[in-house]
This record gives structure tokens, C-alpha cells and sequence, in this order.
């Protein structure tokens, strides 16, 4: 009848590179994706190895990453969905597998990319909770012999997580949200358009059979 709740961030950091720092190369960024607690804390006692899948159009693009820091280290120009797998100390506890959009560029209301901020660094993290329900008496020992951090009243303004992030986030949605709906408009026109157009067809064929 033991639940333990350990909070955590991950996501990215992302900077601009200077033109030409990676040579024969079109890569734009340099970018760090990484998972901790969510005050920095390293949470090597309990999580025994992290697998980053990155996209496949890098080399080696699972990359297993076995002590603290939790992190991977990579440049390139695109922005594109990563996993982050989380497996513990103890064999017998479920992995727990993470997804998350990297972000390279800031962006505008609406949806375009930022010029006025590209030469400052984009942070793009997210908060989330591992839940251990019931775990194993050595996983169950590890995690309470170390403080599990709390969240503060207050969160810091440099803080991994914010709610800018969150906002960041729910702006994406409603953005593309928006682009599904005019998309719809203009199929939706464009039926109509048809269906008249057949209407017509069909009215103009009966005109000539009779």
C-alpha cells in the first residue's frame, strides 16, 4: 500500500552556433537534452542507465547514457521528437519511457519563428512525476534513505521549469489547432464547390436526354 512520488524536468537547452562551427555541415544549433529532479538533482541513486533515441538520421541514434549527469550533448538544424528511457536500480521496476519535442527556435504569436531573440538560448522543459506504486523493498529503501524535492512556493526565475514553457507549449497547440480548423474551411469550400458543380452536371445531362 506504498505509492512514493519523485518529481522530475527534462527537455532542452538550445543554442545558436556560429556560422560555419561544425564544418561541412548544415547543423544550426547545439543542443542539450537531459532528465533530472526538478531542482537540479541528480537521480543517479535510483535510475541505473537513460537511453536518449534520438532521430534516425543520426549516427548511433540510441544513446545510453550509464552515470550522472543524465544528459546527451549533440548539434543539428531540425527540430524533431526524442524518447528518453528511464530504467532503475532495481531489475524488477518497470522502465518508465519519456517523450519530447526538441526545441531549437523561440517563437511568435502566430507560430512564426523569432528573429529578435535567435542569438538567445531556448529552454523547452517539462514536468512530470514518477510514480512508484508498491515498489521493491531495495527501491523502496533507496528512495527514502534520500530527500525526495518538493517543488518551491516560489518558482525561480531560473528555475529549468516555468510556466513560460507550459505556456510555450499550450501556444503550439492552439496554433495548430487553428491551422486544422482553416484547413477543414477550405475542404469544406472546396466540397461544396464540387457537389454544386456535380449538381449542375447532373441538371445540364437530364437537359439533354430530353
Amino acid at each position: 500500500g506504498v505509492t512514493i512520488v519523485y518529481p522530475i524536468v527534462y527537455g532542452n537547452i538550445a543554442t545558436l552556433l556560429p556560422q560555419k562551427k561544425v564544418p561541412d555541415s548544415d547543423h544550426t544549433h547545439k543542443w542539450t537534452v537531459s532528465v533530472k529532479g526538478i531542482n537540479g538533482q541528480e537521480i543517479g541513486h535510483f535510475v541505473k542507465k537513460v537511453t536518449f533515441k534520438l532521430h534516425e538520421t543520426y549516427s548511433n541514434p540510441q544513446r545510453v547514457v550509464e552515470t550522472p549527469p543524465f544528459e546527451i550533448t549533440e548539434t543539428g538544424w531540425g527540430e524533431f521528437e526524442l524518447s528518453i528511457k528511464l530504467q532503475f536500480i532495481e531489475g524488477s521496476e518497470k522502465p518508465v519511457t519519456l517523450y519530447h519535442n526538441l526545441r531549437l527556435h523561440s517563437y511568435e504569436d502566430d507560430g512564426s519563428i523569432s528573429t529578435s531573440s535567435k542569438n538567445k538560448p531556448v529552454q523547452s522543459f517539462q514536468y512530470d512525476e514518477l510514480v512508484f506504486t508498491d515498489p521493491p523493498e531495495t527501491l523502496y529503501q533507496i528512495l527514502t534513505m534520500h530527500p525526495i524535492p518538493t517543488l518551491p512556493s516560489k518558482p525561480s526565475p531560473n528555475s529549468l521549469y516555468s510556466l513560460q514553457a507550459e505556456q510555450d507549449e499550450l501556444r503550439k497547440i492552439e496554433e495548430a489547432y487553428r491551422k486544422v480548423q482553416e484547413q477543414m474551411t477550405i475542404y469544406k469550400n472546396r466540397n461544396d464547390k464540387i457537389t454544386k458543380e456535380l449538381e449542375e452536371v447532373k441538371t445540364e445531362l437530364e437537359r439533354i436526354k430530353k
